[in-house]
Parts: structure tokens; sequence; C-alpha cells
């Protein structure tokens, strides 16, 4: 592998200097004047973070490679500026065996674009009843130590016990899709209020996420355990979160661009673009959640990529799928969002966008500082760049893009992987 020269990067915020990748490692960091055979790659005006991880990604293979493959996904990924994506288990068939773990991870070793990492379900076919193999999974290549029942919510207290008591013994932590059934059941696609009711839609109440997470977080300091809170959408379970961490129980919680930005009131239109699980909130929860991320009650930014094929999103707005896609305006929604309002610097972001995902993750090569020694996954970001965004130009093979048309500032201009280019200006290197 040639040896990489990035010059003139803003490293982190914190001012500009050059770094020097050899062997998909940075040797030197400051004022290099020559690299002898290096690879130049011009840096000046751009901001430099530690590669961009996601804790919470669906790249719906095996099972459904008609929305995405682990291939399009790593490659999304990788013009996103990430370099470490966590592939959730609710695949067909599910991630609930150390052997599907291990297919995952030599699926994504094999694009050579980012790492994926398996998450490993709860509990076996995701049906809630009886623990997955989590001890083997574990054990496995795949070293699986993120499980979750993503798309369904582990309900059972019980079970949920069990889960978080088997994977202390081996520092896991179990990410939890909070909904109560008995309170938002399969149908509840819209958040509970007037405007649910004007227009017919199955309301979701928070309380159906705030309830759970309440017990979660009991639960969490009945064992001793880590529980992590996927996507946390109101301003309820914020406070939840902020009380748990404060009595130093063991829990991180993360938010999804989409909940960041986007509001209710996008579902007067019946576009089931819009259509997410949980669902987009009223203004005051989207307040509550970007302050929240900013002091750090919010440990991460996590995307909840979600592909669908046409066929399952073009549907009457109750009957289409849930989801949105993430991986390729993540980085450009969190600059335009939280950057440009003040509520996070360049150092925030590396922050909730890499170095907190990859501790929770356990991925001791990425979310690094960017100094000597450590492993060369960087992302370079033009802050002042204005993206328009294109949901026809997306290299995912889905187009359930919330963003589209919207112009976002601030945009990924490359990635380096393993001290490798793997992306540029949009497009794969």
């Amino acid at each position: 592998m040639p040896s990489l020269l990035i010059t003139g990067a803003d490293l982190l915020g914190r001012g500009a200097a050059d770094v020097l990748v050899e062997d998909g490692v940075i040797t030197e960091v400051g004022s290099i004047r020559s690299a002898r055979g290096a690879d130049v790659l011009d840096a000046d005006g751009l901001v430099a973070l530690p590669g961009l991880v996601d804790l919470h990604t669906h790249l719906r293979e095996p099972g459904r490679e008609d929305a995405e493959t682990i291939a399009s996904g790593a490659a999304a990924a990788a013009v996103g500026g990430f370099t470490a994506v966590l592939a959730m288990a609710n695949t067909d068939p599910v991630t609930d065996t150390a052997e599907a773990a291990e297919r995952i991870l030599d699926l994504g070793r094999a694009t050579g674009l980012v790492d994926v990492v398996p998450v490993g379900a709860v509990t076996k076919g995701l049906a809630g009843e009886e623990l997955a193999e989590l001890g083997l999974m574990h054990r496995s290549r795949a070293r699986t130590t993120v499980f979750s029942d993503d798309g369904r919510c582990v309900h059972d207290a019980r079970v949920m016990r069990r889960a978080l008591e088997y994977v202390r013994a081996f520092g896991g932590v179990v990410s939890q899709h909070a909904q109560d059934p008995h309170l938002a059941g399969p149908q509840a696609c819209a958040h509970e209020g007037e405007l649910s009711g004007r227009l017919g839609l199955p309301g979701w109440p928070g309380v159906a996420e705030e309830s759970v997470v309440a017990r979660d977080v009991m639960l969490a300091r009945h064992t001793g355990s880590r529980v992590h809170v996927a996507h946390v959408s109101t301003a309820g379970t914020v406070e939840v979160v902020r009380w748990a961490k404060a009595q130093g129980i063991a829990v991180t919680a993360e938010v999804t661009p989409h909940h960041l930005v986007l509001t209710t009131d996008l579902l007067a239109g019946y576009d089931p673009t819009f259509k997410v699980n949980p669902p987009l909130r009223p203004q005051e929860d989207v307040d509550a959640l970007r302050a929240a991320l900013a002091d750090g009650t919010i440990d991460a930014v996590a995307t909840d990529h979600a592909p669908h094929a046409r066929q399952d999103k073009e549907h009457a707005f109750v009957d289409a799928a849930f989801g949105m896609l993430g991986l390729e305006t993540a980085l450009a929604v969190v600059s335009d969002v939280m950057v440009g309002s003040g509520l996070l610097d360049w150092a925030g972001v590396a922050r909730v966008m890499s170095q907190a995902p990859a501790r929770i993750a356990g991925l001791g090569t990425h979310g690094g500082a960017l100094e000597v020694g450590d492993a060369a996954h960087i992302t370079l970001v033009d802050p002042t760049a204005e993206l328009t965004v294109d949901r026809g130009a997306s290299l995912s093979l889905s187009r359930n893009n919330p963003w589209h048309g919207r112009m976002l500032r601030g945009a990924v201009h490359a990635t380096v992987f393993g001290g490798r280019v793997t992306a540029q200006k949009g497009a794969l290197a």
C-alpha cells in the first residue's frame, strides 16, 4: 500500500496540520515538507475527523437484496464518510447465530470499503421469547458485542433482564428499540396528537418509548450491565436518560439525523417517505434532542439507514414500510443543523459521530484522535460546501430519501479507510 500525505487539514477544528499515513497507520502529524513516494491529498480548507462510525445500519442482506446489499450499503457508507457501520440483525434469516454473524463479517470484508460489524439478535428470530446465541456470537470470528432486536422491542422484562445479565460477562451491550407494543402496536405510524387524529393515522405516543426506556435503565442498574437506547425521539426519553446517567447507570443513547430536523407536520401530505419508526415528532421534541446531543445526554448520532424497494414504500401511508435512507447525508445534516447553529463544533461532531459510537461498540481501531499511532480511518469534510440532495445520485439501491431536493451546508470531501482513499467528492475512489 502506498503512503498517503494529507496536507493542510484542520484536525478536528484544532488547527491545520499535515498527516502522513504509512501501512494504514498515522505515523507523523505536523508540518511535513516531503514524503517520498507518497500519494498527496490536498486538504486545504477541509476539516479532518476520525472516520465516522454508524451504530445503526440496515443492510438488508441476506433476504432483501432488492433493497440493499452489503456491497451497495458499504459504498453508500464510504461516500457518506463512514469507515465502520454496525449491521442490524433483522435480516432474513436473522443474524441470531455465530455462523450468520460470521457471514455478515466476511461479506463486509470483501467490499474493502468499511468495517461491517454484525449486530447480533437478542432473541431467536427476533421473536422476543428465547435468547439467541449471544455467547457463541461473541466468541465467533465476528466478536459480536452489540445485540439488538431492532425493528421490534424486547418487551418482556424477564427476557431483557436475562439478556443484560448474559452480555455483562463479556462487556456486551443490548441496544433497545423502545416501543411498548401495548401502547404503540404494529399499525402505529404517526406521533399521537391532533394531527394524527385529523389524518386518521394510528397514533404512536411518546410514552410508548419513554416507559420502556425507564424500565430498561432500572434493569441495567439492577444487573450492572449496559443498555443502549436506539433512535431516541422524545423529550421525555431525554429526561429519563439524563436522570439515569446522573445515577451512574450504564446507559448510552443515540439520535438519528432525521429526528434532529424533520417534524410530524410533514405527514400532512401522506408521503410514505416520511414514515419511520419511531415516528417524526413535534418541534419541541426536536429541540430537546438537539440540546441533549449538544450537552452529551445523547451520546451519538446513528443513521438508522433503512433502505426499501419501491414496491414496499409506494403504498398508502399506513401500509408502507417504515424507514429512511441516511448514510450518505448524515454528516451534512449534522453539519447544517448542529454546527451551523453553534450547538456543536467539529470536535463535538467527532465525538458524536465517531468517538462515542466506536467506544459504545467496542471498536478499538476506530474513533481515534488523529494522532500518531492511530489507525488511518479519516473523514475529510468541506464545511462550506452546499449540497443539494439528489436521491437519484445515491449509491444505495433504494430511493426512500427524506432529504431529496434539500440544500445542506457541509459535505464529505473524501474518506480514508485503513490508509486508502475509498471515496471522494460523492463517488467511490
